[in-house]
């Protein structure tokens, strides 16, 4: 039975949600010779259910190997991707101020999709799942966006948006995973690690 596992990602959010699952953790994270970035490519027409779940598995591969190239321990890794998805658009991560407004002026009175994927591997054994959400956020002014951008929420952030914090304000509606849109959908990822041997 596994005592502890290797988190291979910077979210905060993730590491928090693992906690509260009970999970003892490790960070596993790229170091600079690493393009992680570049994993996050869309495909030409890739739809985003397929995306998030192609993402997550490149993503999970880089970190085994990185792993087993620090020589450590040989615990189960986790990774996961969270897309969020107008229609088959993927609203990715904004490049700056006016990139992050931009997105926002597009889910403002909209319903959109969160889509987060999960995968782990223990030896030769890949286990994965994926949570979808439905998010419906009012009609924003354009002052209300300007305003929003600015408090910096949405810096690294699939979709401009945290769920947890000021854009909560703007959200109508949520069906589905909470800590799905967080980053890490709590019963997927406890139906994968119970899988690969852990109690939860």
């Amino acid at each position: 039975m596994p005592t502890f596992l290797y988190l291979a990602s910077q979210s905060p959010r993730r590491r928090q949600l693992l906690d509260q699952l009970g999970v003892r953790h490790e960070l596993l994270l790229p170091d600079v010779s690493e393009d992680a970035e570049g994993l996050e490519v869309q495909l030409k027409n890739e739809a985003p259910a397929a995306y998030v779940q192609r993402v997550t598995g490149l993503k999970l591969d880089a970190a085994l190997a990185r792993r087993d190239q620090r020589g450590l321990a040989l615990a189960p890794v986790l990774c996961a991707d969270t897309t969020v998805a107008l229609g088959r658009t993927i609203l990715g991560k904004p490049s700056d101020e006016e990139d992050a407004a931009r997105i926002m002026r597009k889910l403002s009175g909209q319903t959109h999709r969160v889509l987060t994927a999960v995968a782990a591997q223990a030896g030769h054994q890949r286990v994965a799942a994926m949570s979808v959400s439905k998010v419906r956020f009012a009609a924003m002014s354009h002052d209300q966006i300007r305003r929003y951008v600015a408090t910096g929420e949405s810096v690294g952030k699939a979709g401009a948006y945290g769920v947890q914090g000021k854009a909560a304000a703007y959200i109508e509606h949520i069906s589905g995973s909470y800590s799905g849109i967080m980053g890490l959908p709590m019963f997927e990822t406890t139906q994968v690690l119970r899988a690969l041997g852990f109690t939860i």
